[in-house]
């Protein structure tokens, strides 16, 4: 379902505080790791608001929204604390780890693999080609009888 004005507005607004949240409370809370605010998206009542959270820094990225989630009443306060005047009732909230990113990297990777060893690669009719032409040279050493040379 499209988001409307008023929940892309919302949205906005929550990821702008939430952000300035998990900055000044995310070191006591996770650590060092780095945590952003991707995206937010608002339920159609306006009741929900789905957090998308890039982790980086760390290997555990589940672990970290584990402890968001255990601290989810303080995070809760303090964003309320700050849209209060701005919304009717504070959101629920509910996080998600967004990969986007790390995808966009790991396919950054593979093209940057790709590029660097795509002009010393053969093409496909080359490979059999040199392919046979080992095995038959192979085929040939093998073919000629054995001589002891210290005799």
């Amino acid at each position: 379902m499209k988001q409307t004005i008023k929940q892309k507005q919302i949205a906005a607004l929550i990821q702008k505080e939430f952000s300035a949240v998990l900055l000044v409370e995310g070191n006591f809370i996770y650590g060092d790791a780095l945590v952003t605010v991707t995206r937010v998206r608002m339920s159609a009542d306006m009741g929900i608001a789905y957090i998308y959270l890039s982790v980086y820094n760390t290997l555990y990225k589940q672990e970290i929204i584990k402890e968001i989630w255990e601290n989810l009443s303080r995070l809760r306060g303090d964003l309320g604390r700050r849209i209060r005047k701005q919304v009717r009732r504070i959101p629920v909230l509910k996080f998600f780890i967004d990969d986007t990113l790390d995808e966009v990297e790991h396919l950054d990777m593979l093209f940057d693999a790709i590029n660097n060893t795509g002009s010393s690669e053969l093409s496909m009719k080359e490979a059999m080609e040199k392919r046979l032409a080992m095995n038959n040279t192979d085929d040939e050493d093998s073919d000629e009888p054995e001589t002891d040379e210290e005799e």
